[in-house]
């Protein structure tokens, strides 16, 4: 019952975040990894099929209100596509350990970034990808 109830909570809160642009995946897979002992790789790939529904529901938000720049995007899709291919690719050879000291790596880097991030530049740039 309790990994129900975890599960439920991380689960709103990865959708809440996911739904907003904030990264919710990293709360999913953190969860996933930690409380439920799910190995790195396989919880990446629920995540991923976890924010399908999310992300069509708030693409659809972004699009009616008119914030997202399709010129930023489709590049960014046309390259992100092939490098996801070679990313999983990668993966496959990497040590469970090591892929999730590099998880852990990035996701710190991340906060860090966030942490002392100048916001004017946030405020400047209201449109989204």
């Amino acid at each position: 019952m309790t990994n129900i109830l975890i599960s439920s909570v991380f689960g709103f809160f990865s959708g809440m975040l996911g739904a907003m642009g904030l990264g919710g995946g990293g709360v999913l897979i953190l969860c996933l990894t930690v409380f439920d002992n799910i190995e790195q790789l396989r919880a990446q790939g629920i995540n991923l099929l976890f924010f399908i529904p999310i992300s069509f529901v708030a693409i659809i938000f972004y699009i009616k209100k008119k914030l997202i720049s399709w010129e930023i995007i489709v590049p960014c899709i046309l390259i992100g596509i092939p490098c996801a291919l070679l990313g999983f690719y990668i993966s496959q050879f990497l040590d469970k350990g090591l892929l999730s000291k590099i998880f852990a790596l990035l996701l710190l880097i991340i906060g860090l970034l966030q942490l002392f991030k100048n916001d004017n530049n946030s405020q400047q740039n209201h449109r989204i990808l």
